[in-house]
């Protein structure tokens, strides 16, 4: 009695089937009518968000890409016209350097021309003063001369006093 037969199971009554089949499909047709529009519309609609965020973010990553590469150009510009400003300061600091040291070597070598100039100077005022003693000690020596008749020994003492003289010059 276990095995029952496969016609038992299954009845097939077309008097309940011919009113389920069209239940089934009334109700079909209004679930369709009343369900399926609105949550079609919402799925469409969710669908729209979700394509409008992922465009706008495809438009932010290519927003970011292009500042990326604007920044990427200005710093390069950055760096280069660092690179011209340092190369010109370097440039007037050497300029600058060279006329200092040549200023310098001019003042050098005014002040050594000054310097020998005074040289000479003081040297010429200095024989000129040995010249005027030696003078004057002549003049006294031929006054002395011309005064005294000289014999040989008068002589040598006037020639030893005048050496003296020349001496403590």
């Amino acid at each position: 009695m276990i095995y029952a037969r496969v016609t038992d199971f299954f009845s097939i009554d077309l008097g309940t089937i011919i009113p389920t089949l069209l239940n089934t499909l009334i109700m079909f047709l209004v679930l369709k009518h009343f369900f399926f529009k609105p949550v079609n519309a919402v799925l469409d609609k969710r669908k729209a968000e979700v394509q409008k965020t992922y465009d706008d973010a495809d438009k932010a990553n290519r927003e970011a890409e292009e500042y990326k590469a604007e920044y990427t150009q200005k710093l390069s510009g950055a760096k280069e016209e660092s690179a011209k400003i340092i190369d010109i300061a370097t440039k007037r600091a050497n300029s600058r350097s060279d006329e200092i040291i040549t200023e310098a070597k001019a003042e050098a070598k005014h002040i050594v021309a000054n310097a020998h100039s005074e040289i000479e100077k003081e040297k010429k005022i200095a024989v000129n003063e040995i010249k005027d003693e030696i003078t004057g000690m002549v003049f006294d020596v031929a006054g002395k001369v011309v005064n005294k008749e000289l014999n040989t020994d008068d002589n040598e003492k006037l020639i030893e006093e005048f050496i003296e003289n020349v001496g403590e010059l």
